[in-house]
């Protein structure tokens, strides 16, 4: 009797408990500023990429708990307390119009958001996970007499999960909770689990994936047919960019550590460029010539690096002019470098490339712009690794999270094995690369003056 003392007492306790994680099952009416639309958007879409370098990097299930509760404080506060819901729920809605858009995306947005429902429901105390169950999914805890008549045999499974015995259990059909039949974590009776209470996520969470899901397809269904043409030059544009955002440092000045001059600049190739800046700088040397897209690609680099500009149009003269001729790469060219340092047009100061806008990048025949990793077969990956450095188990790693299309983690492991140091905030950017790359270096000389 113990037993079903407890299990009432925590269930009246439940009943008078309002959950704070929200089920997003409608969006809000709410007014919500464009500046903030974006904003919290931003915000949240930091806490999924950061979840899904996590989970590409093997992160267990408690690095993964303390990495989302680390996330989750670092971006999704609001100076307001009181407005910390609606920040989520706002940019969970927001993000929902961003990914929608296609297949991939959906497929992208729903692991990442089921994940980090997982693991917020994870860190709730019981008694708003029990909220949560009776909310969300309907079950309520077994009745006095049920319990009593199969409770030796959920004391057993209570017992083989290193559970203690008061735990509360929920009777649910058993295809609602496929991963815990496969792993033989719940008693099965006719049809029905009985699931212990610290195992319920796995059945909230199915019910979570399978509800966002469906109103995945319904947001672009809306958006496919009203919403964009209705928005299209207020949140059309913002909406279309979020998904290839990249959300670090533009490198558009160069940094500690980022200065290269025409004297030293094959030597910097060699040790510091990331294999994207590399395969175009050796083409660039080998051909005398690139099509718009690496010139693009490899300039903007040079000039986050620190190539000043008298330096950029006497470097890419050099090697142009031995193809097309001075007279033609003054007329045709010159233009187009002087632009990009913000000399000529609209004199804007065009940023570097980021990894992410390189890895959606689709070259074509004759191009060697866009990200060796997503673009190379695997065998001329391969032997690009292999000049890099990267052999035997190192290169077998990094052609593993490439088939696995992780592009920007298989760099950060090239990063890793080519300077023998760990990278733990992984290669978002090229800029990234060469200015870690340079830091690495020159604190190795440091310590050996």
């Amino acid at each position: 009797m113990e037993v079903v003392r407890s299990q009432r007492k925590s269930l009246s306790a439940a009943e008078d408990v309002v959950p704070t994680l929200p089920l997003y099952r409608s969006a809000p009416e709410l007014e919500v500023r464009l500046e903030d639309f974006e904003l919290f958007a931003i915000d949240r879409l930091r806490v999924l990429k950061g979840i899904s370098d996590g989970l590409s990097r093997g992160k267990n299930t408690n690095e993964m708990e303390k990495l989302v509760k680390e996330l989750w404080k670092a971006n999704m506060r609001h100076p307001q307390a009181s407005e910390v819901i609606n920040k989520d729920i706002i940019s969970h809605f927001v993000l929902r119009l961003v990914y929608c858009r296609t297949e991939e995306l959906r497929k992208w947005f729903l692991s990442m958001e089921t994940t980090l429902f997982r693991y917020r429901f994870r860190l709730e105390t019981s008694e708003v996970q029990r909220a949560l169950m009776t909310e969300f999914v309907h079950y309520k805890a077994l009745s006095t007499t049920e319990f009593e008549s199969v409770k030796e045999k959920l004391i057993q499974v209570a017992r083989s999960m290193g559970t203690s015995a008061d735990t509360i259990f929920y009777k649910v059909p058993f295809e609602e909770v496929p991963e815990l039949v496969a792993t033989r974590r719940v008693f099965i009776q006719k049809g029905h689990a009985y699931v212990a209470m610290n195992q319920v996520v796995s059945l909230v969470v199915t019910q979570f994936r399978s509800h966002l899901s469906k109103a995945l397809v319904l947001a672009n269904r809306k958006w496919t047919s009203t919403i964009r043409e209705q928005e299209k030059d207020r949140l059309a544009p913002i909406v279309e960019a979020l998904s290839t955002s990249y959300l670090g440092p533009d490198y558009s000045q160069p940094k500690e550590y980022a200065e290269i001059s025409l004297r030293d600049i094959d030597q910097v190739a060699r040790s510091s460029f990331p294999l994207c800046m590399r395969h175009l700088f050796e083409k660039l040397r080998e051909d005398h010539h690139l099509k718009h897209g690496g010139r693009m690609q490899l300039g903007l680099f040079l000039k986050g690096v620190g190539l000043k500009l008298d330096d950029a149009l006497a470097f890419w003269k050099a090697e142009f002019s031995r193809k097309v001729g001075v007279e033609r790469f003054d007329k045709e060219y010159a233009y187009s470098i002087r632009h990009n340092y913000g000399k000529e047009g609209k004199r804007t100061d065009y940023t570097p490339y980021s990894c992410q806008k390189i890895i959606s990048s689709t070259p074509g025949v004759g191009d060697h712009h866009g990200c060796p990793y997503r673009h190379f077969s695997e065998e001329n990956l391969r032997a690009a690794l292999g000049r890099m450095g990267v052999v035997n188990r190192a290169l077998e790693d990094v052609i593993d999270k490439v088939r696995n299309r992780h592009y920007q983690l298989a760099c950060t492991l090239t990063f890793e094995t080519v300077h023998g140091s760990s990278c733990d905030a992984g290669i978002n950017h090229p800029n990234q690369y060469f200015s870690d790359s340079q830091k690495i270096l020159e604190s190795k000389k440091n310590s050996m003056e």
